[in-house]
């Protein structure tokens, strides 16, 4: 090495302190797009894809009863409570079924019994669209696939309803 100084001239420093400068800039930028990204990654699942509908098993019959409840929905910073619905019942082999209100073929709100003319049948009055108890679509009426289940479960004697699926016979 050397003994002598190396002298930097002044473009040299402003190049240096303006690229150091611009650097910590573009850092600063990428951070929240990089986590945005990684975040939803790294965040450990909490189980809590079920939720209490307020309903005692004990209390479901054979009859499809509209049970309505509330979930908390989280869009990045916003939350909110959104409404649910089902109609939830027990099978001829003692099982509960929940499902879907919403009509397959334009997303209209089904009820039961919600005709006259069709009694023991969901009924959609948009166009006329029915569906058997069990939920699977009437020939010759506008729905081509069957109701949607609700994944249920009991905890404590009350029921809980999860995620939305195909109806198995579709």
């Amino acid at each position: 090495m050397s003994d002598e100084k190396r002298d930097i001239s002044r473009r040299q420093f402003l190049n240096y302190t303006l690229t150091g400068v611009g650097g910590f800039m573009a850092a600063g930028l990428l951070i929240s797009p990089v986590r945005m990204a990684i975040d939803p990654v790294l965040k450990s699942g909490e189980g809590g894809d079920f939720a209490n509908v307020g309903l005692e098993v004990s209390e479901i019959t054979s009859d499809p009863q509209r049970v309505d409840w509330t979930v908390d929905q989280v869009d990045g910073w916003y939350e909110s409570e959104v409404n649910q619905t089902a109609w939830v019942y027990r099978n001829d082999d003692d099982e509960i079924v929940a499902f879907s209100p919403v009509c397959k073929h334009l997303g209209c709100f089904v009820s039961w019994e919600g005709n006259d003319d069709y009694p023991e049948e969901y009924f959609c009055p948009c166009h006329n669209g029915r569906y058997y108890k069990n939920g699977v679509n009437v020939p010759g009426t506008p729905p081509l696939q069957p109701l949607d289940v609700y994944e249920q479960e009991e905890r404590d004697g009350m029921l809980f309803l999860g995620n939305i699926r195909p109806h198995e016979e579709a």
